[in-house]
């Protein structure tokens, strides 16, 4: 590929530095870890991690499980039928005949009946097992967007701070072409002349490590996203967050029908279920058996119809090891739903703390110490193409603004992500469902 506009030419104008530059950043843009597809939008990056996010796959993957289980619970009887067919050849041998052969036979049928309510409490277990797994897959799939929001925040965070730097650079870059003809002409001494080529690499250094950032950032969205090894996505989209519909009170309401509280919600009631199935256990099932056969010599062949009821003795056996553990089972459940439900809560409070803190912090940049610096950066380098200010001076201005700029960057990002954490640890349904 061949870029004509980089040939010296009468008529180009680019001087050496500046053709190095442009072959820079055309490197920059081409090679192959920034290359790829068009930039993706935060919709495209969640429609992608929920076909392919390996938390969420993983979560689905289980409701067949507990599908299975409540077909099962739903059949008519828990146990299944029992069949009996039974063949028998009688030798009766006889004192002056040879030895009578009978051929008898017997077919029957037997069902084992639970008495105790067993299959009710088994059913409410499945569904409520069904309804919890749901309920799981909903708060992943939360979980999966906040954290493909949390990475998306942060590749467009590093993309505007890539910006932000390479336009210092440049008037870093421009300052010390002022100087170095100034040094040329014995107006500057030879120490302001290596003082803007230090600056100047210090500059370029800090932008080849936000490169470097960058990547691993767009390495980490790529992984969310299930994205080939050599693809890293490029992003776009607004930094600064959408304004918060909602109070503090609205997000502890949302908190309280979290989906991992109602999850825990519905397993408690599994626990339950099951320790009522374990006490229920105790009590012997009841097998009833219906049979008929034939009997007796060829000539006189006797039927047989039979009725059989039997019923088990729990006098050793009385179901403690299976009552203790659902014991256990469902104590646990309740400590672990009631210390979710306060840890949410608690969460949320200490977020929306820092989410108001940085929102005050955010206007308070943008709106008093930001445009004072863009200021004194603009007077600051017309009094030094005047000769009015020194070097140092005008190094000192634009570091002051880039320190500004990148104060008021990692504010806003910081904003962004804390909105983030708090949508999701509320529950909070910003954004329409994409599924």
């Amino acid at each position: 590929m061949k870029f004509s506009f980089l040939r010296r030419s009468p008529q180009s104008g680019l001087r050496p530095a500046r053709r190095a530059a442009v072959a820079s950043w055309l490197w920059f843009l081409l090679s192959p870890a920034f290359a790829g597809p068009p930039a993706l939008t935060l919709e495209d990056a969640w429609r992608q991690a929920e076909l392919a996010n390996p938390a969420l796959r993983a979560a689905q993957a289980a409701v067949p499980a507990v599908e299975g289980e409540l077909q099962d619970a739903r059949a008519p009887l828990w146990n299944n039928p029992q069949v009996l067919v039974e063949g028998i050849r009688r030798d009766i041998p006889q004192i002056s005949a040879p030895t009578q052969v009978n051929r008898e036979w017997g077919l029957g049928i037997a069902q084992t009946f639970e008495v105790a309510g067993q299959q009710g409490d088994r059913r409410t277990a499945a569904e409520q097992s069904l309804a919890a797994t749901r309920q799981v897959i909903t708060e992943t799939r939360r979980q999966v967007r906040a954290e493909v929001e949390s990475s998306f925040v942060r590749v467009l965070s590093l993309q505007s701070r890539i910006q932000t730097e390479e336009a210092t650079l440049n008037l870093i870059e421009d300052a010390a072409k002022a100087v170095g003809k100034r040094v040329a002409a014995g107006e500057d001494s030879r120490l302001d002349g290596n003082l803007a080529k230090v600056e100047a690499e210090r500059a370029q250094n800090q932008v080849s490590l936000l490169r470097e950032q960058l990547i691993q950032a767009r390495a980490e969205l790529a992984a969310l996203l299930q994205l080939p090894p050599d693809e890293l996505p490029q992003v776009q989209g607004v930094l600064d967050p959408v304004s918060v519909p909602y109070s503090l009170e609205d997000l502890l309401n949302s908190a309280a029908e979290r989906p991992v509280l109602q999850a825990l919600g519905h397993r408690e009631q599994v626990a339950k279920s099951r320790l009522e199935l374990e006490r229920a256990a105790r009590y012997p099932d009841v097998t009833v058996g219906l049979g008929t056969g034939r009997e007796g010599s060829n000539d006189a062949r006797e039927k047989i119809v039979g009725l059989s009821i039997s019923l088990p003795l729990p006098l050793f056996r009385q179901n403690a090891g299976g009552i203790g553990r659902a014991t256990t089972e469902f104590t646990q459940t309740q400590i672990e739903r009631e210390a979710t439900g306060r840890d949410v809560r608690a969460q949320v409070v200490a977020l929306w703390e820092r989410f108001s803190n940085l929102k005050a912090r955010v206007q308070r940049l943008n709106e008093s110490v930001l445009p004072s610096l863009q200021e004194n950066q603009r007077l600051s380098s017309i009094s030094f193409r005047a000769g009015e200010i020194g070097l140092l001076q005008l190094l000192l201005v634009n570091r002051q603004v880039l320190d500004g700029q990148r104060d008021l960057l990692d504010a806003r990002t910081d904003l962004r992500l804390s909105q983030v954490a708090l949508e999701a640890a509320a529950g909070w349904q910003s954004t329409p469902d994409l599924r």
